[in-house]
Order: structure tokens, then C-alpha cells, then sequence
């Protein structure tokens, strides 16, 4: 009998990897850099875009972005031309693929430096190297090592064995469950780099474009384990899955499961972990009190990358994430957090932009049984802010990011980058809004691409974030240039539009579970969106949007994460859509967001006239403020029903 869940993935591995090795030619591949080298990493990302290739998680396969080049070439030569000089490098039997050193004056916040391993913000130099071996098409072999001034560690060392629809990784793989490229909920490059078995894939099986990941970790040490009447110590195990569907070019989703289990003489049998990951409500979500019947800790999120093949290409993304569920709902997320981005990679004046934002509800990297919460080696192992409070302060917050690069005519590339975070001012410490802005410069000198950096702002606790960074990597990266102009002939099949009209709501109310449930009447309000989507060869579109509502006084912003639509001829079509919503109350509330809607297409040309019934369900929000009720249960749920007639303008 197999006890262990981390053997027992082993095994499966094995055993499903020797069959796909010996029926498919295709080998492993390396990955590509992840928040080591940003030059090339940016460079990455817009050839992805480019090529209709969304972003679900990292790092990358070198094979995924060498199959996207074709398709990205037609569209930017020059930026083709950089990064497939780049990928040369992992095209031989062995080599060095990534050498960086960098040197940094000291600061006075020692807060985590975001994404960095471990690293905190006051360190004064930074070391990473990977080379590679491949004796065969089926066998790589990667030492890789990642060095600061808090740690050393062998990030990226790994064996990598079978083919591309089963590749396992046995060693310190990094990995990133987010499209966002500054933040993921459930598990980023936040905390150093865990020992772990991977099973993945690089190729898409079928027609609809699927993609895994399955994993087990093995997290720090920690002697706060909660068990029995008392506390164990050992090493928690992290399993992890990912599967992500890809069925049209252009646009994919994602759902993403983390499981926290085990360590000293905590149960962790293979049997009690299938039962919790698949029944988390009944063995994984039961009162705190009676933690021995409980047997980890869990996370969920939701994931989807859309791109707009217009004119001026961009990638619209979304993770909504929960630190629980909500008891008796199997398909709801408790304590949310939601994160949304967009990326131009090539607007006029040759400029890249990135702007993404995060908000979260309590909870998050803390619990009854693992005291220590959801961390590696001191760091929590997903949104960076996590690392930025109190150690231990579930506080509700919000962060932003906006990254502007820019390939100047003189040569080199420039990059302008600020950071935010703000946590809830009802906690009991004492926090000011934490900012950071960086301005960062690189250029090709020789066989190495120098660059400065210049970093100015605060923490959460108004220490001082601000230092000078110099930084040197190995380059086989062609000059900079400019970019070139698109032919809008080849990037049809997207359009932009905007919504304008009125809704009818009416909100169920359940602040207790001691007392009746309270159902307003329907109260009209206000109602506007924006959108995109892209036009299918069929009769089937889709698309993202993000709308906004009055209801009853208050603001309910929707995202929509699946946006399709099905046209019927030239003037009627149908539509489904799935998203969240988060309700403005005294801190924010979030729940899932569906509905159906109808559209007469062009009672005026460009003009359309549509009607939706949507349903927010089981709205959460979290009673943490002081002046919030006391009541049998921590939260409070709004159940929000309603309807939306408008008209939308198409560009």
C-alpha cells in the first residue's frame, strides 16, 4: 500500500512518462528565465503576444516561444530576430544559458524584495548561473545556482526526462500559477525555490489545446504544526495541479489547486489526500476548533489570458484566487483575492506597457494548523505582499504595478517601473501606503549587456526602499531597434467596444446564520462596460470585459473571464459568460459572476442592442473591522440578482 502522496506522484510520473517517451519523438525542453533576466523575459512576452500564444503560467519552455517565433516574425522581425538569437543558446548539447551578476547600494528596509527568492530588499549583490547538458533527446540535465546576501540556493538545478506531452522534473524547478507577470496568489518566485517531482506538458494534446502540471514539494521546516493537543515539527509537503485549456488561438483558462499537508506527525496517507483534495468542504474546510479532522490547508484559483489581434495587439489576464471555500459550496472561493493586467507590447514611440492590480480579502498565507502559514524559508510563497505586514496579520489590501519600457532610438532599452501597496487601515499596526518607482537602463556591450538601475520609495512601515544597482549578464541578444510598423491587413478578426445602459437588481442579504435572510426589492441603476473580443472563422466569439454597476447605491464591478458569444446570421446573437464580481462595501466583497444574455446586432451600423440576466453569487464579505457585527458566523453573503439592457458601440 502506497502511504505517501509525494511516492506515489513519483510513481505515476514514472510510469506515464516511460509510455509517452515511447511514442512520441519530441523531447523535454529547458525553461526559460523566470524574474532573473528582465530584458529578454520582456522581450519573451511580447513575441507570445504577438504570436496569439497567452501566458498562464511559468517559466516558459524554450520550445513553446521557439514554436511561436514563426507566427511573431511577420509581425516584428527585429524582436523575432532577438529572441531567437537567444533561444540559439539552448539549441546544443550543452552550454551555458544564463550568467548574471549584479551589485546594489544598501537601503533601510530589510523587507522581501518582490519575487526574489527569498531576498530582502536591503541586499547588496545578487549571483545566478545555468548551464545544461542533454546526452539525449529524451535526458536534460540542468545545474543552476541563485546567490544573494541572505541565502544560496539551487534554483533551477534539475533533471528533466520523456517528451513534450510528459516532461518530468526532478530537482528545484521554479514555477508561477499566475498570467500576471508581478504577482500570483497561490505560488510565485516569492520564496526560495522548493525540492520538488513535476509532471508536465509543453505540447497541447487535442484539438481543445490541454495543458497539466502536477506536482509535489517539500516546504521548510516548521515546529508550529498544530496536532493533537499540542504542536509537531517537520516538513509540510505542497501538492500542486494545474490544467488550462487552450481551444482557440488567443485565448486560455486555467484552474490551479495548491495542498498544504503532512509535516511531523501530521496524517498523510494517499487515501486522506485524494479525499480532501476532491471533498475539500467535508475533509479540508471544517471548523477550526477541530483541526485533528482536518487534514491540510488549500488554495484555488481561476486564471484566464485573452489577446486582441488588433491593430495595436494586447493581452487583457485575470486570476481570481480564494484561501479557502465557502462551506457547502464546492465551486465558490472564500476569502477572494483578484488580480487583473494588461500588456501592450508595442504602442506608438515604441513603447511597452504593463499595468495589473491586486486586491484581497483576509486570510491569505495564514492558518490554524500551520501557524508558520503558507511560507518557504520565512517567505510566503505567492503574492508578494503577503511578505509586506506584520508577520501574521491576515489584513485586507490592495497593490499596483506599472511597467513602461521603451526601445529609444540611440539603442539599449529603457524600463520605468512603480509599485504600490496599501494595507486596511483597521488593523492594529501601524502601516503607510508602501510605493517603489525604478528606472533601469541596459545596453549590449561585447558579449555582455550591462545596465543601472535607480530605485527610489518606502516600505509598509517607512523604511527607506532607495539604492543604486548595477548589473552585467552574458548576451547573445542582437541590438535593440526600433519597432516596425504593423499591417493592420494582418491583424484583423478583433474589436474593441464600450456599453452604455441601465440595470434592474435586487440584492438577498445573509449577515447571520442565527437569523432570516432579508431580499430587497428591484431598484434600477446605472450601467456601463468596456470589452474586447476577437471575431471567430465560425459563428463563435470571444472576449473579456469589465463592467460597472449601481446597485443600490453601491458599485458592483464585474469581470468577465469568458465573454462568448454565438452569432446567428447578420443581426442576432447569444452569449454565456463567467467572471467575478466585487460588491464596494465596508471591505471589498467578492463572488462569482455568471449569466446569459441576447444582442441585435447593428440596429445602427456599429450599434448594438443586448440584454443580460446575470447572477453574483454568494458575495463574501469578512466581518475584520472593528465596528463590524458580532455575529454566529465571520462573514456576511449577498446574493445579487438582476438584469442589464444597453446599447454597446463597436470600434
Amino acid at each position: 500500500m502506497i502511504r505517501s502522496p509525494f511516492k506515489a506522484v513519483m510513481l505515476v510520473a514514472l510510469g506515464v512518462n516511460v509510455l509517452f517517451a515511447s511514442a512520441y519523438a519530441r523531447g523535454p525542453s529547458p525553461y526559460l528565465p523566470l524574474n532573473l533576466s528582465p530584458e529578454i523575459e520582456w522581450q519573451i512576452q511580447q513575441v507570445l503576444i504577438l504570436a496569439d500564444k497567452p501566458i498562464l503560467k511559468r517559466p516558459i519552455p524554450a520550445a513553446t516561444v521557439a514554436a511561436a517565433l514563426p507566427h511573431a516574425c511577420a509581425k516584428d522581425p527585429v524582436l523575432c530576430e532577438a529572441v531567437g538569437t537567444y533561444l540559439r543558446r539552448y539549441m546544443r548539447n550543452y552550454g551555458v544559458t544564463d550568467l548574471s551578476v549584479e551589485f546594489g547600494s544598501s537601503a533601510d528596509s530589510a523587507i522581501a524584495a518582490p519575487n526574489q527568492r527569498g531576498e530582502s530588499s536591503d541586499s547588496e549583490w545578487r549571483v545566478h548561473a545555468r548551464t545544461y547538458w542533454q546526452p539525449s533527446d529524451y535526458v536534460i540535465l540542468t545545474l543552476a545556482g541563485h546567490a544573494h546576501a541572505d541565502d544560496v540556493t539551487a534554483a533551477g538545478s534539475m533533471l528533466s526526462l520523456g517528451t513534450g506531452l510528459a516532461q518530468l522534473d526532478i530537482g528545484f524547478r521554479d514555477r508561477w500559477l499566475s498570467p500576471l507577470s508581478d504577482s500570483s496568489w497561490l505560488i510565485s518566485t516569492e520564496a526560495p525555490t522548493m525540492p520538488s517531482i513535476t509532471l508536465s506538458n509543453n505540447e497541447p494534446i487535442s484539438r481543445l489545446g490541454l495543458y497539466y502540471e502536477l506536482f509535489v514539494a517539500e516546504m521548510s521546516r516548521s515546529d508550529r504544526i498544530v496536532f493533537e493537543d499540542g504542536f509537531t515539527q517537520g516538513r509540510p509537503r505542497l501538492a500542486g495541479v494545474h490544467l488550462a485549456i487552450e481551444p482557440v488561438s488567443g485565448w486560455s483558462m486555467s484552474v490551479n489547486r495548491l495542498l498544504q499537508f503532512g509535516g511531523g506527525s501530521r496524517p498523510g496517507s494517499f487515501s486522506d489526500f485524494i479525499d480532501a483534495f476532491f471533498d475539500p468542504v467535508s475533509y479540508d474546510n471544517v471548523n477550526p476548533g477541530v483541526g485533528d479532522n482536518e487534514f491540510g490547508n488549500q488554495t484555488a484559483a481561476i486564471t484566464s489570458s485573452f489577446i486582441y489581434p488588433g491593430k495595436t495587439p494586447f493581452a487583457a489576464y485575470i486570476e481570481y484566487a480564494g484561501e479557502d471555500s465557502v462551506r457547502g459550496r464546492y465551486h465558490l472561493l472564500g476569502n477572494a483575492a483578484l488580480s487583473i493586467g494588461m500588456h501592450w507590447p508595442r504602442l506608438p514611440g515604441n513603447l511597452d506597457l504593463v499595468v495589473e492590480a491586486s486586491e484581497w480579502q483576509n486570510a491569505w498565507y495564514v492558518h490554524h494548523l500551520y501557524r508558520d502559514g503558507m511560507i518557504n524559508d520565512g517567505r510566503v510563497i505567492g503574492h508578494w505582499a503577503g511578505d509586506h505586514r506584520v508577520f501574521g496579520d491576515d489584513v485586507v489590501g490592495r497593490s499596483a504595478m506599472v511597467r513602461l519600457g521603451w526601445r529609444p532610438t540611440f539603442g539599449g532599452l529603457m524600463a520605468l517601473r512603480y509599485r504600490v501597496i496599501q494595507n486596511e487601515d483597521y488593523s492594529a499596526a501601524d502601516y503607510d501606503t508602501g510605493y517603489e518607482l525604478g528606472l533601469a537602463y541596459s545596453r549590449k556591450v561585447g558579449p555582455v549587456l550591462a545596465g543601472l538601475e535607480l530605485v527610489y520609495g518606502q516600505d509598509v512601515f517607512g523604511e527607506d526602499l532607495s539604492q543604486i544597482r548595477a548589473y552585467a549578464r552574458i548576451s547573445e541578444l542582437a541590438e535593440y531597434a526600433s519597432f516596425l510598423p504593423l499591417d493592420s491587413a494582418t491583424n484583423g478578426g478583433g474589436e474593441l467596444f464600450i456599453d452604455a445602459g441601465a440595470n434592474v437588481s435586487r440584492v438577498q442579504v445573509d449577515e447571520r446564520a442565527d437569523a432570516p435572510r432579508m431580499l430587497s426589492s428591484w431598484r434600477a441603476g446605472a450601467h456601463v462596460g468596456v470589452g474586447a473580443r476577437r471575431i471567430g472563422r465560425g459563428a463563435s466569439d470571444i472576449g473579456v470585459r469589465l463592467e460597472l454597476d449601481d446597485v443600490e447605491g453601491r458599485v458592483l464591478a464585474s469581470v468577465r473571464a469568458i465573454d462568448y458569444r454565438y452569432r446567428f446570421g447578420e443581426r442576432y446573437a447569444a452569449s454565456f459568460f463567467l467572471g467575478a464580481s466585487r460588491y464596494d462595501l465596508a471591505t471589498p466583497a467578492y463572488g462569482l459572476y455568471y449569466g446569459v444574455g441576447v444582442q441585435w446586432r447593428n440596429i445602427v451600423d456599429g450599434w448594438d442592442l443586448a440584454f443580460d440576466a446575470r447572477f453574483a453569487e454568494k458575495v463574501s464579505r469578512d466581518y475584520v473591522r472593528p465596528d463590524d457585527p458580532v455575529a454566529s458566523r465571520p462573514n456576511a453573503y449577498y446574493d445579487i440578482y438582476g438584469g442589464t439592457l444597453y446599447v454597446s458601440r463597436r470600434f
